[in-house]
């Protein structure tokens, strides 16, 4: 990380440079823009119709994103057929240069006058850090909107989405070291595919045998069990209720 201090009218104004950061937009540009172009040699190949054309550029645009403005598109008229003449395009190579040149540099303008750039730096991290932790609340972990009358359930709700919150940070920690291609929304939706269940079988004598039984991981999730070095615990042991309870009278009044 280089970073430079210009302080000028009470104001301090900090460039930073990262060459990890630069290689990784620089990588991110790429891929995005090489699948945009096998869309467009794709569609040039095919000539499909205008609106055709339109539509799938409109998708094309969305998931590009900003790596689709470095590309000139010609799409022809109304009146004018779909031909390799009329639509055609090419890569805007001034504009890509330019955005190569300012991949991983960062202007920050800042009151605090630490003559430490890397406490300026750390702090504006952190400030993104605070950021993302709040969507992460608002968001995955659903805190808000929070539909509680009491101040004391509306204390335990927050509570209870900030405990689900550090462990979230505990499994991005985890990931960062195992498998850092993951993400821990991506992870708890593999997670999700496996459920408990109690399997209730009635016995002779009126009571019932209670089997505890969890979904055993596909391939891929045992796969992603063993990068994070997890390891699922045994199947319970039955057990055998004395008295059943209005559960398992129910589900007797259902079996007859």
């Amino acid at each position: 990380m280089d970073v430079k201090l210009y302080a000028h009218d009470g104001e301090l104004y900090v460039l930073a440079r990262s060459t990890g950061r630069q290689q990784k937009e620089l990588a991110i540009r790429r891929k995005r823009l090489a699948r945009l172009l096998r869309k467009l040699r794709a569609m040039r190949r095919s000539l499909p119709s205008r609106d055709q054309v339109l539509l799938r550029l409109g998708a094309a645009k969305k998931e590009a994103g900003r790596a689709f403005g470095f590309v000139k598109i010609h799409v022809p008229d109304s009146d004018q057929p779909v031909t390799r003449e009329t639509f055609h395009f090419q890569v805007d190579t001034s504009k890509l240069n330019a955005a190569e040149l300012r991949d991983g540099h960062y202007l920050l303008r800042s009151n605090l006058t630490a003559d430490d750039p890397a406490v300026l730096w750390m702090r504006y991290v952190q400030l993104t850090q605070i950021e993302a932790a709040f969507r992460s609340l608002k968001s995955e972990l659903g805190i808000r909107p929070i539909y509680h009358q009491l101040e004391h359930r509306v204390d335990a709700h927050i509570f209870i989405a900030f405990l689900a919150y550090c462990l979230q940070v505990t499994l991005r920690s985890r990931l960062r070291i195992h498998a850092s291609g993951l993400t821990p929304a991506a992870v708890l939706e593999h997670f999700a595919s496996i459920q408990m269940i109690d399997v209730w079988i009635p016995t002779r004598d009126g009571r019932w045998l209670i089997l505890p039984r969890y979904t055993q991981p596909d391939r891929d999730l045992q796969l992603l069990l063993h990068q994070l070095q997890l390891t699922l615990p045994s199947q319970p042991p039955p057990r055998i209720s004395a008295t059943p309870s209005a559960l398992a009278a129910a589900a007797q009044a259902s079996l007859w």
